[in-house]
């Protein structure tokens, strides 16, 4: 696609975004498993949850927009999920890991708070204010995401360190 217009690049970073929450669907189950603390695995299970209707929101806009969400594959995320899988085929104690799940789901959170930041920007400055109120919300909820996963990280990462 060529980049014309600031309407075309909003749209194909809510393609990448649309890409990236695709992947962290499949992923986030994964996380779920591997995960040991309780408190970790009902985080995991909230933002699975969270992220459907992420989605949802994006199919939205591509609707009213008259466009089709598929055709591009995010990298970035791709490859943060990516280094995620590598941590989780690692043998560690318990603890860890769940440190470790941790550090890359907040990997995950900031890839995406940096793109939806963007493109609730690009939506107001395109006059569309209700895409921009959908993706804010969305915003929101991954910065409470992460929020969430520091304070879990408070307790967790402690417990890594009396498991050596």
């Amino acid at each position: 696609m060529d980049l014309e217009s600031l309407k075309d690049l909003f749209v194909e970073e809510l393609k990448d975004l649309y890409s990236a929450e695709n992947q962290i669907l499949k992923a986030l189950p994964k996380m779920i498993k591997k995960a040991t603390s309780k408190e970790l695995k009902s985080g995991f299970e909230q933002h699975l949850k969270e992220t459907e209707v992420h989605v949802e929101r994006l199919e939205t806009i591509f609707k009213e927009l008259e466009v089709s969400p598929k055709g591009k594959k995010c990298k970035g995320m791709e490859g943060v999920i990516a280094d995620g899988k590598e941590l989780m085929e690692e043998e560690a104690e318990p603890e860890v890991m769940d440190a470790g799940l941790i550090g890359a789901a907040q990997h995950v959170e900031h890839y995406e708070m940096a793109g939806y930041g963007c493109v609730r920007t690009y939506a107001e400055l395109l006059g569309h204010n209700n895409f921009a109120k959908l993706l804010q919300k969305t915003l929101d909820e991954e910065r409470a995401t992460d929020e969430k996963l520091t304070e879990l990280a408070r307790g967790i990462n402690v417990e890594a360190e009396e498991a050596a």
